[in-house]
Formats: C-alpha cells, sequence, structure tokens
C-alpha cells in the first residue's frame, strides 16, 4: 500500500470508530447539520468580528466596532477613542458628558475619532487600497463618518443598530453607496453529547 492510501485508510478507520462512541452508528449528514444548526453568512461573520473590534474602545458612552472588508478579506479595523498617544477617556472622563452633549450633536466637542474614521486611516497609514470595499459596523455612520466613506469610494455599507442622524441617511442615499442594516443573529444550537 501506499502512504496516501494509508493515511486515507486510517482516517476513515478514525472517523468510523468515533461516530460509534457518539451515537452508536455513523454520523450522518443529516447528524452533522444539527451540530451546528446555523453557519453565519458572511455578513454576519464580519459583523460579529466588528463587536469583538469594539471591545477595544475606550468611550465611555458607546463602544463602535468598525471592519472595511473587500473580496471577503479584511483590510483594516477601527475602534472609536481617542487619537493615538493621547489620553483616554477612560482615564480623563468624557468631555461630551461633562459638558450635557446629546448623542448625534456637535462631533467636534469629543477627544475620540469614530470607528469609521479609524479604520480608514488605519488602512491609508498602512498603504492598504479601500476603494470598492464594504464597511461593516456595529452602528450606522454619522454625517461626519459617511462623507468621509463617500470620498474614499467605499461602495456597501452593513450595519447593525442605528444612530440619529439624519442627513448621514440622507447624504449616503443620494450617494448611490448601499446600505444595509443586519438585524441580530440568531443563536447557534449546539448538540450534547
Amino acid at each position: 500500500m501506499n502512504v496516501r492510501f494509508k493515511l486515507a485508510f486510517s482516517f476513515c478507520h478514525l472517523t468510523f470508530y468515533c461516530s460509534h462512541l457518539l451515537n452508536g452508528s455513523p454520523l450522518k449528514v443529516t447528524k452533522q447539520k444539527e451540530i451546528f444548526s446555523h453557519r453565519p453568512s458572511w455578513e454576519e461573520y464580519f459583523l460579529d468580528i466588528t463587536h469583538l473590534v469594539a471591545k477595544r474602545s475606550t468611550c465611555l458612552r458607546r463602544q463602535v466596532g468598525a471592519v472595511l472588508v473587500k473580496d471577503k478579506k479584511i483590510l483594516a479595523t477601527g475602534y472609536n477613542g481617542a487619537p493615538s498617544r493621547l489620553e483616554h477617556c477612560l482615564d480623563i472622563g468624557c468631555l461630551r458628558q461633562k459638558e450635557g452633549i446629546p448623542s448625534g450633536e456637535r462631533h467636534e466637542l469629543c477627544r475620540g475619532l469614530h470607528a469609521e474614521q479609524n479604520a480608514i486611516i488605519q488602512a491609508a497609514y498602512h498603504g492598504v487600497q479601500i476603494y470598492g470595499a464594504t464597511l461593516y459596523c456595529t452602528n450606522h455612520p454619522c454625517i461626519i463618518c459617511s462623507k468621509m466613506i463617500i470620498n474614499a469610494g467605499i461602495q456597501k455599507i452593513v450595519y447593525q443598530e442605528g444612530y440619529a442622524d439624519v442627513l448621514a441617511k440622507v447624504m449616503l442615499k443620494e450617494s448611490g453607496i448601499k446600505i444595509e442594516k443586519l438585524s441580530k443573529k440568531p443563536k447557534v444550537k449546539r448538540l450534547k453529547f
């Protein structure tokens, strides 16, 4: 017997043996589908990653994550927080809270950058072309981020939660950028053995 045949033969025996340990008979395709009843779509997959990125946020008000993707490859990520080498709001407090500025207003009165801005800046910093990319974000972009997204040539935005910025929605629609709101995904069911 050649080596490939021996390996394939051994793998088949191992699979058969393991399936007998689990339930006494080989796993059928229908049983395998029950183990993971929900494989995330690409949109769900990249949105899940935005939530992981958002955990790096140093904003006291809202944790936002963004991921720039092209051809199912991650180009850059960003989260909201103070610029590099500056103190974080986590450490010194939130200027907006101190001044009583409502969410969605007076964006210039904030120490932090938005997640979308940071993702675009990271791509530029590292020389990564984002023209034609899709932006996945935990939240709908504000007007400032929307203008940057339009000029960066991003073709699509997929987000999960809204944001109180009517002008951003109007300008994005006018620009022709595709916008998709994705609701939270169903929980993954796993069989217990």
